[in-house]
């Protein structure tokens, strides 16, 4: 038996600034959601995700709420954890940058980069932002502010190590010649190239001796590490790279894909490749930086009462409802916009109207003519039936193709074109008419075809809506083992005598609109 492909993916480590919003929740999503596609493809994957603990940030915040900074990232860490629980994110690792395997592994790390000659002590004097944790240059300002959140910066003046950036840029720059999929999308790359390596790159300050809350440098423990080093190392740290056990580094790395929001692209599109490069190692394959969820009024805050938390949709219309419309609602390349206006739209036609009646309609169909029984022995089909196996033919491909390339809003329309063809049969093929004619054999063909159908859906959308992929087959009174990729396109699985449930349970009950869309308003705005 061949051995499964490897396939590693990872989150960005979070930052433990405060409650996690839907923009947070959906990098998770996404990340879960091309995983669970690898594993029905067969692959064996390896998910990491985690928390970045360490810096200025959050010694500030623990201060002002009375705790150390060890006590306010354990209580983030916790809450980071029972929030992807309730998501049923899949994920293998939960890193966090103050454990110890962490610290130890950034520190060997380090090390190496000293003895090579690519840190050096300095002084370094520009402009800081606390909230990014980030130096800026006079002209990499926006109108005076930082250029990555739009807040004030302050000058700053202190001695520090740098990592000798400069050392690699021909490198770089060859790098991209040679990969230039590395990054997608292509704006992406183009952005950083643009902004900072045509411009020349800059050295990057690496230490802060002005507070102790990090990793204190092995050469110079009054300097702590500045975050980007010690974060973007998790990555391998996590897979025991510089342990006495890196039987997981060996297995797994490089990584396939490094899924990372497009405001933290510069930092894994410049300095990890030079990082990863200077200790040797084989580069990741592909870096994705997807776009942002905004609202009417711009970015997601809280002082703007625009912010819309997972558990508020998730408690009220269920966790399927909201992966559903995270990942159908993000485009590729481009932000998209959340309105409580679309959220319901979509839930009240794409979910309650195409797919769950489509459940109920069929069920109720094998119930009232066939006394549950699926129908596994039709002589005769429709004039409809080959154009509905042709449909399930090219949308399978079509999924496969655009999710091989991580664009999942295509994958999940390349799934509803399936689901609106299933449903555009029934009323071609009128089943009602064929019973009152007494054409059973036809009749027992639509039935088949409709609960055939119903368990592809099932499995094309097990990536997206795992819970109600489950119910479908459990409603059809088919095991798992029945439907999974391998065996989507068969038509011989359904085992004769296979009953549905007698009444199904909804998998989505239509919504009140306007009394929905004034509920998400409230909570926006914390009512």
């Amino acid at each position: 038996m061949n051995e499964k492909k490897k396939f590693y993916i990872t989150t960005p480590i979070f930052y433990p600034s405060g409650k996690f919003h839907i923009g947070t929740a959906y990098c998770e999503t996404l990340t879960d959601c091309i995983k669970r596609y690898k594993e029905a493809r067969g692959y064996d994957v390896y998910m990491l995700t985690g928390l970045d603990e360490h810096g200025q940030k959050i010694e500030t915040v623990a201060k002002k709420q009375n705790k150390t900074p060890q006590e306010y990232v354990d209580d983030m860490a916790e809450e980071a954890k029972k929030l992807w629980e309730l998501m049923d994110i899949k994920y293998d690792d939960f890193i966090r940058t103050t454990e110890d395997r962490h610290v130890e592994a950034v520190q060997k790390i380090v090390q190496i980069f000293l003895d090579k000659g690519d840190i050096y002590k300095g002084e370094y004097e520009g402009w800081y932002c606390m909230p990014c944790e980030n130096y800026f240059t006079e002209t990499q300002l926006v109108d005076g502010k930082c250029p990555d959140c739009g807040r004030e910066v302050k000058k700053m003046k202190e001695e520090a190590y740098f990592f000798n950036m400069k050392k690699y840029e021909q490198w770089l720059k060859e790098f991209y010649a040679e990969n230039p999929d590395f990054i997608v999308p292509e704006s992406r790359k183009n952005e950083i190239f643009k902004n900072f390596i045509d411009p020349g790159l800059e050295d990057l300050c690496i230490s802060r001796c002005t507070f102790d809350w990090g990793i204190q440098l092995p050469n110079d423990p009054k300097h702590v590490l500045y975050v980007w080093l010690d974060a973007l190392t998790n990555y391998i740290t996590a897979l025991g790279y510089m342990s006495d056990d890196d039987t997981l580094f060996k297995k797994y790395w490089p990584a396939d894909l490094h899924v990372v929001g497009k405001e933290i692209i510069r930092f894994h599109g410049i300095y990890w490749p030079i990082f990863i490069h200077a200790l040797g190692l084989e580069l990741p394959k592909k870096l994705y930086a997807h776009s942002w969820i905004v609202m009417k009024d711009g970015k997601m805050s809280k002082s703007v009462g625009n912010v819309i938390y997972p558990e508020t949709l998730i408690e009220r219309y269920g966790l399927d409802a909201t992966k559903y419309y995270l990942l159908r609602l993000m485009s590729f390349s481009q932000d998209s916009m959340f309105t409580p206006e679309d959220f319901i739209e979509r839930y009240n036609s794409d979910l309650a109207n195409d797919l769950g009646n489509l459940l109920n309609r069929t069920i109720g169909m094998i119930n009232k003519y066939f006394d549950g029984i699926i129908p596994t022995d039709a002589k005769e089909e429709t004039e409809f039936d080959e154009d509905l196996r042709n449909t399930a033919k090219e949308q399978l491909k079509e999924i496969e193709e655009k999710m091989d390339a991580y664009h999942v809003r295509a994958a999940i329309e390349a799934l509803w074109k399936y689901i609106s063809r299933t449903n555009k049969y029934i009323d071609e093929t009128a089943p009602w008419v064929l019973s009152k004619e007494g054409d059973t054999e036809k009749l027992k063909s639509v039935m088949f075809n409709l609960a055939e159908a119903l368990r592809k859906i099932a499995i094309l959308a097990s990536p997206f809506i795992a819970g109600s992929s489950k119910k479908i087959l459990e409603q059809l009174g088919i095991k798992q083992e029945d439907a999974n990729w391998n065996n989507v396109l068969d038509y011989d699985t359904i085992k004769a005598d296979t009953k549905v449930i007698s009444q199904g349970e909804p998998l989505f009950i239509r919504l009140d609109k306007e009394e929905e869309i004034e509920y998400i308003r409230n909570a926006m705005h914390g009512k």
